[in-house]
């Protein structure tokens, strides 16, 4: 299956861009995807995950067309 990220601020630039289209293998789950993106640093530091316009926790599962966006802590003064 695949799904589309959308990444922000720092984790965008770790990323190499905004916008990626990721293949899965089916019953993925939000971790997974995360791993194998090489972002798992992100997770336990605030990293906020939103599944089609919904926040979810990092269990949940995906499904093909899905849309992941996340959105690490914004820090600033």
């Amino acid at each position: 299956m695949r799904v589309k990220v959308l990444a922000f601020g720092p984790l965008a630039e770790t990323l190499g861009g905004r916008e990626h289209e990721v293949e899965l293998p089916a019953n993925s789950s939000i971790r997974f995807l995360i791993e194998e993106i090489g972002a798992e640093n992100w997770l336990g530091h605030g990293l906020a995950i939103s599944l089609n316009g919904q926040r979810v926790d990092e269990d949940e599962p995906v499904s093909d067309g899905d849309e992941i966006a996340l959105l690490p802590p914004v820090s600033g003064g």
